[in-house]
């Protein structure tokens, strides 16, 4: 029974009555065992007839069965999985086991927010989820995905974790409630309950202190104490019986039953499907028949309903099982393994656990479990399988190899730590050339997104020179990765040629493999500062892939960086625009991720801002999902940086925020650009502090980085008095131009010259300036040159002449948003002499980043269920900020959402 709780129950029906009103949420009640979880989530399914309820619980001996817990919550709903769209289909079929082939978990994951949110149409969910913290992995993270995601869906979810456990339920940004002891006229209920007695409170008070008010401790004390003790008729016994705990009292208990009894429950104990009759079959196995069945029910510790066997708490399999000798441990799960006939992945898993010596039957059979898991996305599982396989195999090359697997299992499954581990194991028995380098390629993965860039730079050059001659496809993306790396900063403490480790490009050599190769020499030449060599380089590439899309996972992201290397805006937009769009209709949530997040720069530059907010906003959510904390870097600083730009106050919360990220957490290959963007948003934000704006750009590294902070820069420096630091920004920014051509950065030396020239030179840099600003899609940098000619010709008393300029200017800052600059150019406007005027046009700049995503995607013709698909939420959502988007604009159908003349 639930006594008190008061505060927790109006939580619970806070939750249960948003879901109701189209607000879906999650809470994670948290405490120690036995206080009390179990019972307040019975509570709450007691006060939810009204609503469509879905139970699953973690159990500890599942841990590595992938989607174990997910399939027993979603089992209800098997039926409407055909309204799926059809890749969420096939993803989610294959994670429950209900079909074969391969499943990507981030479509499984969207299919369980897509399956609950479409039975919600019929009736409000609530999802319940015990004991979280023994989730499968790829249950867990399903089910966090799912969580994070709820907005407009009438769908609730509360999971329940126990506290002080050596497994944890990570969710720290979802609502808390935490469970504290019982006091009281609570506690009097509590230990009332089971004695039928009234307590005396002097009692009372002295059981809770002796418990800390634990329910689940009292309940077990007044089946322990005498009804006059408990009435203060007779003394408290010294020590009380629960002094070693509530785990002691039931292993007291356990151990006063028969042996025959003892065997039944630790058969149950190791059990992990519930199922009576697979239960019982082990238990024939080991002796103990339905007398020992019989004794464990009287005894408590045991219950059964129909064919469902469960143990009277968790903390009784933990007791049970831990008290066990190992042969013991052994027996039952041999016993078991012979019981599942029908579960080849619970028998691999239980005879694994009834062995103690290398074993190739049960290897195989393990292997087996991991591909199985692998297909259905369920990375950690397969982990675990390798790992489990690997140490029932004898040292050696096959040994390497399993651990090597389960390594690249735990990366794709977002644990870096274990993965690190595993790895390392593998390199002590690793030795064949192309797995080495495989192993090799995974740790400086791992290196580089999490530890160091340099680190992981070495390990891919170790992988290059291990296979180099024996694989000669995996050493040309090797070697280009090398030169990419190097492109971002990326050194080694000992000299690396990637060109060295190539042959020469033959003439009948594919169009792509010369695309490789170029590619690697414009990385290369791009890391010494040496731009002519990498703008022929890059364009060569370019022209070689440009009449073809290309698919290859490794080039194409490659195109797309160098694009953005020599500010070439038009393609980097075009080629991030298809890796978005492949990566979405894959349902590759990393790739979704990289490109969002790769693509702002050229947003940025080209003065999409409002879609590189949106882009940022999206990724955000996405990098958290991986389970890498410090990719939500990326994102944060890319919206600090919008802020800054538009003048918005959030920006400082934004900049906090990656600060604090920075310093808990490894960012790993993005860190210096993450750095760079936080240089220039804080340089934005004091703008009119000339110095303080300096000192951050002075100090930006990347010279993509630093060349789109100029004009910045030399604003700052002319009005801070510093044009040496101006002139020596030029030669840097002249030297690209000169050997790129360009027009940008043309217009950009030109505007430096401008503001560093005297008289008639000036005027005629900035003409040359605002020439080459009409080649370049650069519409934030022209705007800078309007705004600095027309104060120039302002300040040389041509008032007239620099009106038509501070209006150009005025103009184009407005449609970007950048209020500080729109406002600055307002004021020169009236300074000249003329009243500036502020346009009162439809903008998307009132809406919400979501809002601004979903309208840009009804745009293109979308459905909403296609739209929701892309954006990983559920079809209503998308329909909620529609609505949303309707109302702000003024529109009533997405004809005329499509008409409008938006920048979204």
């Amino acid at each position: 029974m639930l006594a008190g709780r008061d505060r927790e129950r109006a939580r619970m029906t806070a939750l249960l009555g948003a879901a109701r009103e189209s607000h879906g949420g999650a809470i994670v009640v948290r405490g120690v065992a036995g206080s009390g979880k179990s019972t307040l989530l019975a509570d709450v399914v007691a006060g939810a007839a009204d609503l469509t309820v879905l139970r699953t619980s973690g159990v500890e001996s599942e841990s590595p069965l992938a989607f174990a817990a997910l399939q027993r919550l979603l089992w209800p709903l098997r039926s409407r999985l055909d309204t799926l769209p059809s890749p969420q289909r096939a993803a989610l079929r294959a994670a429950l086991g209900e079909a074969s082939g391969e499943g990507e978990r981030f479509l499984a994951f969207l299919g369980t927010l897509s399956l609950l949110a479409d039975a919600a149409e019929e009736a409000p969910v609530l999802a319940v989820v015990d004991d979280a913290h023994w989730l499968d992995d790829a249950s867990a993270a399903a089910l966090l995905f799912t969580a994070r995601r709820l907005q407009a869906e009438p769908v609730a979810v509360l999971f329940a974790a126990r506290d002080g456990d050596a497994r944890r339920f990570d969710a720290p940004d979802l609502p808390t409630l935490s469970l504290e002891g019982v006091t009281g006229a609570s506690a009097a209920t509590v230990l009332s309950a089971r004695a039928d007695v009234v307590v005396d409170p002097a009692v009372r008070d002295q059981l809770v202190a002796a418990t800390g008010g634990n329910p689940l401790a009292l309940v077990e004390l007044s089946g322990a104490l005498t009804i006059e003790q408990l009435a203060g008729l007779a003394p408290l016994p010294d020590p009380l019986p629960l002094t070693g705990g509530v785990e002691r009292a039931f292993l007291d208990r356990y151990r006063r039953l028969p042996e025959a009894a003892q065997r039944f429950l630790l058969v149950a104990a190791a059990d992990d499907t519930g199922r009576l009759v697979v239960v019982r079959d082990a238990a024939d196995r080991v002796g103990a028949g339905d007398d020992a069945l019989d004794e464990a029910e009287r005894a408590g510790l045991v219950s059964v309903d129909g064919d469902q066997l469960t143990l009277y708490h968790p903390l009784v399999r933990s007791a049970v099982y831990r008290a066990a000798t190992s042969v013991g441990r052994r027996t039952a799960h041999q016993a078991l393994a012979d019981a599942l006939h029908d579960d080849a992945d619970r028998r691999a898993w239980h005879q694994a656990a009834a062995t103690d010596r290398p074993d190739e039957h049960v290897v195989a059979a393990l292997e087996a479990v991991a591909e199985r898991a692998a297909a259905r996305g369920g990375h950690e599982a397969a982990a675990a399988a390798w790992a489990r396989a690997a140490e029932l195999t004898t040292a050696g090359e096959d040994r390497g190899r399993r651990l090597y697997r389960a390594a690249s299992s735990a990366w794709l499954g977002a644990h870096p730590s274990r993965a690190a581990a595993l790895a390392n194991a593998a390199a002590a028995h690793v030795t064949e050339s192309r797995l080495r380098a495989q192993l090799l390629t995974l740790q400086g993965q791992v290196a580089w997104n999490t530890r160091s860039l340099n680190d992981g730079y070495e390990l891919i050059a170790q992988a290059a020179q291990v296979v180099v001659g024996v694989d000669d496809e995996m050493t040309q993306h090797l070697a280009m990765l090398l030169a990419s790396l190097s492109a971002f900063g990326a050194r080694s403490t000992r000299p690396v040629d990637p060109t060295g480790l190539l042959s020469a490009t033959t003439s009948d050599a594919t169009g792509q493999d010369s695309a490789a190769d170029a590619l690697l020499h414009g990385f290369l030449a791009a890391s010494r500062r040496d731009w002519p060599t990498t703008a022929v380089s890059f364009r060569r590439a370019f022209a070689l892939t440009d009449a073809h899309p290309v698919d290859d996972h490794v080039l194409q992201p490659n195109l797309a960086l160098a694009a953005v290397l020599i500010d070439d805006d038009e393609r980097g937009l075009r080629l991030h625009e298809e890796q978005l769009t492949a990566a979405r209709r894959a349902g590759a949530l990393s790739m979704v991720e990289h490109a969002l997040t790769r693509g702002f720069q050229s947003q940025i530059a080209t003065g999409a801002w409002s879609a590189a907010s949106a882009a940022a906003a999206e990724a955000l959510p996405l990098a958290a999902s991986t389970g890498h904390p410090g990719m939500t870097a990326l994102p944060t600083a890319e919206l600090a940086l919008v802020a800054a730009l538009r003048g918005d106050e959030s920006a400082d919360s934004y900049l906090t925020e990656v600060d604090e990220i920075r310093a808990r957490n490894q960012v790993g290959v993005s860190d210096g650009l993450v750095v760079d963007l936080l240089h220039r948003a804080r340089a934005l934000c004091a703008a009119t502090q000339p110095a303080t704006a300096m000192h951050h750009l002075e100090q930006t590294q990347n010279p993509w980085m630093r060349r789109a902070a100029t004009l910045e820069l030399f604003d700052a420096a002319i009005r801070g008095e510093r044009p040496e630091t101006a002139r020596s920004w030029l030669e840097e920014v002249t030297a690209f131009a000169e050997g790129s051509g360009t027009p940008a950065a043309s217009a950009v030396v030109e505007h430096g010259r401008a503001l560093l020239a005297d008289g008639a030179h000036a005027e005629q840099h900035f003409e040359l300036a605002l020439a080459a600003h009409a080649r370049s899609p650069r519409l934030p940098d022209r705007a800078r040159t309007e705004l600095a000619f027309g104060e120039w010709l302002r300040r040389a008393r041509r008032r007239v002449d620099a009106r038509e300029h501070l209006r150009t200017a005025l103009t184009l800052f407005e449609q970007l948003g950048a209020a500080p600059w729109a406002e600055r150019a307002a004021q020169e406007l009236r300074a000249s002499g003329e009243t500036a005027r502020r346009r009162d046009v439809s903008t998307a700049t009132d809406l919400t980043a979501q809002e601004r995503q979903v309208a840009s995607l009804v745009r293109q013709g979308l459905s909403n269920r296609d739209a929701a698909a892309r954006l990983f939420v559920s079809p209503r959502t998308v329909d909620f900020h529609l609505r949303n988007v309707f109302t702000k604009l003024g529109v009533s159908s997405r004809a005329e959402l499509t008409a409008l003349p938006l920048d979204i």
